[in-house]
């Protein structure tokens, strides 16, 4: 169905179309990340512009992935919790060397069929971009040693838009976007609420979040990419969610 992608060196395939995930594996190990280990300074010295330029960024722990493969549907990850400085420094390489960023993307789906994103806040380090209510896995994500993906998405859609996935239906699958080494992990949540409706609880609960992440919500409706000023993953979502649905 999904054809045989291009592969890496770590079994990931070399493009961006959705493939399925049988499993996500990802352990979180003790001690400190190699990448971050060999960057201090420069992360450091990094952290300092970064913040010059968005002093509402934080610099608190996140997982980052040190090793990632996948074999026969299955993602297999180590990890270290990092600051998130490191991360940022990361994220300014341009081949992304060094490392593996893993986010899961609930991807909200209303009634009426339509994907409902967010669009993040102006102090946030991806201000202006839309995408679904998604983040970095952290501490908090981590049970038995490894990060719970799906709760992990339970949590960024909680916290930025006040929703609950308990009460979506889902059957359960992963998919995923890879590229540059970042990996999308990507679930199909179905409301059974028009999507103006979610759109409203999304309102009621800006107005009383005190973390603002977000600066509000839009419901997509079509794979154009110009629709939106989209973040990078969501672009082969949509297009991978809307022709499932021709």
């Amino acid at each position: 169905m999904f054809g045989k992608p291009v592969e890496d060196s770590a079994g990931l395939p070399a493009a961006r179309p959705i493939f399925p995930l049988r499993d996500v594996r990802l352990r979180v190990l003790d001690g400190a990340h190699p990448f971050h280990l060999e960057n201090q300074q420069a992360a450091a010295a990094n952290w300092v512009a970064e913040i010059a330029a968005n002093p509402a960024l934080f610099d608190g722990p996140m997982v980052f992935q040190h090793r990632l493969t996948l074999r026969e549907g299955v993602v297999t990850g180590e990890g270290y919790v990092v600051p998130y400085s490191t991360f940022l420094w990361w994220r300014r390489q341009p081949l992304g060397e060094g490392g593996y960023h893993v986010i899961g993307l609930p991807v909200i789906v209303s009634a009426d069929g339509a994907i409902i994103a967010v669009r993040m806040a102006e102090h946030t380090v991806n201000r202006g971009q839309v995408y679904c209510a998604a983040g970095s896995l952290d501490p908090s994500d981590i049970v038995d040693g490894h990060c719970d993906i799906a709760g992990n998405m339970a949590r960024e859609v909680r916290e930025e838009t006040g929703l609950d996935l308990a009460e979506a239906e889902t059957d359960g699958r992963f998919f995923a976007t890879y590229g540059r080494r970042r990996l999308t992990v990507v679930r199909l949540y179905r409301f059974d609420l028009a999507a103006a409706e979610i759109l409203e609880r999304i309102a009621a609960h800006m107005a009383v979040d005190e973390e603002k992440e977000i600066a509000g919500a839009v419901a997509i409706r079509s794979a154009d990419p110009g629709a939106h000023s989209y973040s990078a993953a969501m672009l082969p979502v949509l297009d991978w969610f809307f022709q499932r649905r021709r």
